[in-house]
Parts: C-alpha cells; sequence; structure tokens
C-alpha cells in the first residue's frame, strides 16, 4: 500500500491542471493573432479609402476584384493544407497577408458607411463571434457533422458571390448576406471546438500548437470578417 493514497489523484489532477492552462494559452495566442489580423484589416482598408487612384483600380476592374478573392482563397486555403508542415513564422507573414489583402478589398466600407454604423456592426458581430466561440468551447455536443455542411455550405457561397459581381443582382446579393451570416455563425462554434481538441492534442508539442494557434487564428478571422460584412450590411444605414 503506499505511503501516499492520494498522490496518484493529486499527480492527475495536477496534469489536467496543467493541460487545462495549456490550452487557454492556445487560445489566448489565437484571439491575440486574430485580433491583430483584424487590426491589419482596418488599417489597410482605410489607407486604400484615402487613395482614389487604388479605389479605381479596385473596384472599376471587376477581374482585378475577382483576381484579389481568388489570391485571398488561394493563401487562406495554402496556410490551412500545411499546417502541419508550415512553420509559424511562415504561417503568421501568409495571415498577415491576407489580413491585408481583405482589407483593401472591403476598403469600400469607409466611403459607403458612417462610422456609427461601422462601430455598430463591429459590435455586434464581437457579440455574436464571442456568444458562438464560448459555445463551441464548451458545448459537449460533437458539432462534426454540422461543421462539415458548414464547410461545403461556404465554398458553395464563395463561389455564388464570384459569379455575382459580374450579375450584380441584388435580389442574390441579399440572399447571400443572410447565407453568409448563418454559415459563419455556425463556423465559429465549429472551429472553435475544432481547435480547442487540436489544443488538448497537442498540449505537449509547443512548436506544433504554435503553427495550429496561427491556423486557428486565420479560419475565426475568417469567420469574424464574413459575419461583420453581413452585419454591416443588414444594418445598412448609408452615407
Amino acid at each position: 500500500m503506499s505511503m501516499y493514497p492520494n498522490s496518484q489523484t493529486r499527480r492527475v489532477e495536477l496534469e489536467y491542471g496543467a493541460e487545462d492552462r495549456a490550452v487557454f494559452n492556445f487560445f489566448n495566442t489565437v484571439y491575440a493573432w486574430m485580433a491583430a489580423g483584424l487590426g491589419v484589416t482596418a488599417t489597410v482598408a482605410y489607407l486604400v479609402s484615402q487613395s482614389p487612384a487604388l479605389m479605381k483600380v479596385l473596384f472599376v476592374n471587376k477581374f482585378m476584384l475577382v483576381a484579389l478573392l481568388l489570391g485571398a482563397w488561394g493563401i487562406a486555403y495554402a496556410v490551412q493544407a500545411a499546417a502541419a508542415r508550415i512553420s509559424a513564422a511562415a504561417a503568421t507573414a501568409l495571415f498577415m497577408l491576407y489580413a491585408a489583402v481583405i482589407g483593401a478589398m472591403i476598403s469600400y466600407i469607409f466611403l459607403v458607411y458612417p462610422f456609427s454604423t461601422l462601430a455598430g456592426a463591429f459590435i455586434i458581430t464581437a457579440g455574436t463571434f464571442g456568444a458562438m466561440s464560448l459555445y463551441g468551447f464548451v458545448t459537449k455536443r460533437d458539432l462534426s457533422g454540422i461543421g462539415s455542411f458548414l464547410v461545403m455550405g461556404a465554398i458553395g457561397l464563395f463561389f455564388a458571390s464570384i459569379v455575382n459581381v459580374f450579375i450584380a443582382s441584388n435580389a442574390l446579393s441579399w440572399v447571400l448576406t443572410y447565407a453568409i451570416l448563418a454559415v459563419f455563425i455556425g463556423m465559429t462554434a465549429y472551429h472553435t471546438q475544432q481547435l480547442k481538441r487540436i489544443a488538448q492534442d497537442n498540449v505537449h508539442n509547443g512548436d506544433l500548437a504554435a503553427r495550429y494557434a496561427i491556423i486557428g487564428s486565420l479560419v475565426l478571422y475568417i469567420s469574424f470578417i464574413n459575419m461583420f460584412m453581413a452585419i454591416l450590411r443588414i444594418l445598412g444605414s448609408r452615407k
């Protein structure tokens, strides 16, 4: 009989506590990089909006806008596909590049919407994002099934949005707006749950956890931006 009958229980508790702290540290890194990405996007968007020449290049030629959309998609896909091989530094650089491209693409919002609408949309988005991310973190329900459906839906909406750049259907635009909002609200919870599992599986592999933290910040950033743009359009108070 052990002289310390509770020693095994204490070790388990200590290990669980260490793992729990590692998961929270992982998410702190994820949200910090996501915030940095949003900061880059906002800065680039504002600076581009102040240049009539750049705005003309970006938005007069529809093919330029489509090229940026496809380029941004390519960057996001490449980073996620190479998650286990790419270094954390390379993933970070690509994420910041992606955030800058998105900033250029949405720069028109500073000319179309008043600051009060932008601020209101951001607050609503942040609240919705926070609630769904919290749900994804604490729920015991497996979201993998619905997550796969949402990923396919997001891909379909992406290509439908490209088509609508050329046909410019207002009705389709509104359908896409509400569909995008619904899909990325769900994606926020799904990706948060997936990231929690990744953090738990890689709690003792700091290098891999650092890489996945950047990937996680990218996927949650994508959800946030899409929700923000949909909510901004729904609020619709224009200059």
